[in-house]
């Protein structure tokens, strides 16, 4: 797994992905699941038809069950070393990660779609799981009145690597969140939500960041090129404590979102 956390950083939580699950994170201690995954050109059409036209509904179905608060498919925009990086992110979020059981079985499918065989529903041999991490949502500020299919169409992940995380978690909340919230209502940005959390694990040397915070925008031109207000004043004192614990410059990476399932 070296490398590869930053890999999908370098080439390459929700939306609606974190607007249900998000919000009440912290009390639930729900966690997040980050799968990355490699799809080949050739297999990618396939690889979105069944993913969102089956695995999709196994997770609304997982939804009304109580456990699974949360599933997205993210689809990587641009990068290098396209052919040995993933371009895929799967976000499932559990209120109980020990609890999740028989979700994803072959049971639950069959379950579902009992007229399909398997070998049309499955993605295993269409793709390849590069990483899997594990992450808590912290924070999360959204526009009140944003509508997720047209607002929520592009995600920025900012992958960050500090000297203490959860400092600087709680740094980004007391002085980004209520600066990017106050920014985004008054119309000073073209961004729509913003949120962060911290990586579980796993947690090595090997691994740069620690942290992840994300920009949802409604095109891709805002997520590539943001547009601000000249006269926004930005909270300098706070975004300077920040800066101090940061080790190395953040990761960026741009994602379209493909699909969401949420209460």
């Amino acid at each position: 797994m070296k490398n590869n956390f930053s890999k999908a950083v370098v080439t390459g939580l929700v939306i609606t992905i974190f607007l249900s699950s998000i919000t009440s994170a912290q009390e639930q201690r729900q966690i997040s699941v980050w799968q990355y995954r490699q799809v080949k050109p050739e297999n990618t059409e396939e690889f979105i038809k069944r993913e969102t036209t089956y695995w999709s509904e196994v997770a609304k179905k997982a939804l009304d069950k109580g456990n699974l608060t949360f599933w997205a498919l993210l689809q990587r925009v641009g990068g290098y070393d396209l052919e040995n990086s993933s371009n895929f992110i799967f976000i499932n979020t559990y209120n109980d990660i020990d609890a999740i059981g028989n979700i994803w079985s072959e049971d639950a499918v069959k379950a579902a779609f009992p007229n399909v065989p398997m070998n049309k529903i499955e993605t295993g041999t269409l793709s390849k799981t590069t990483s899997v991490f594990f992450l808590h949502a912290m924070g999360w500020q959204q526009v009140e009145k944003a509508v997720p299919a047209n607002d929520f169409k592009f995600i920025k992940l900012n992958y960050i690597t500090s000297s203490a995380p959860g400092n600087l978690i709680e740094l980004e909340n007391k002085h980004w969140a209520p600066f990017i919230k106050k920014a985004m209502e008054s119309g000073q940005t073209t961004q729509k939500a913003w949120g962060n959390a911290i990586v579980l694990s796993p947690r090595s040397q090997e691994i740069n960041a620690n942290s992840v915070s994300y920009d949802l925008y409604p095109n891709l031109k805002e997520a590539l090129y943001p547009k601000w207000d000249e006269k926004t004043v930005l909270p300098n004192d706070g975004l300077t404590e920040i800066g101090k614990l940061e080790l190395i410059r953040r990761g960026e990476v741009v994602y379209r979102i493909v699909k969401v399932v949420s209460k």
